[in-house]
């Protein structure tokens, strides 16, 4: 009778994990919803370009960010060496980007 009860309990609490989980989930894509609204908007109303193209750039690495953390599951156990990857890749662009910048700049 206690391994039915255990059994219950972990069940019960998987369940509620996994309702939190798509909860979080679900408030992270309405947040990415809203902010390319307001980066559609800015462009639709013929906000200057040197506002709107910064503003852009940062709500789109915010999504990024959305889209690596909770749609990609980074933030789980086991996804280290992934993780680890997809930032080193992120830092190289950087560089990359960076060095053009420079190389254009000077």
């Amino acid at each position: 009778m206690t391994d039915n009860t255990n059994t219950s309990k972990i069940n019960s609490f998987q369940k509620e994990k996994n309702k939190d989980e798509m909860r979080k989930q679900i408030v992270t894509f309405a947040l990415m919803i809203f902010f390319t609204m307001i980066a559609f908007f800015a462009v639709m109303m013929g906000v200057s370009s040197t506002f709107v193209i910064p503003l852009i750039l940062v709500l789109a690495l915010v999504q990024v960010g959305f889209q690596f953390y909770y749609f990609m599951h980074m933030k789980d156990k086991g996804h280290e060496i992934a993780a680890s990857l997809l930032y080193g890749g992120i830092f190289v662009g950087f560089l990359v980007i960076l060095t053009f910048v420079a190389i254009t700049w000077w």
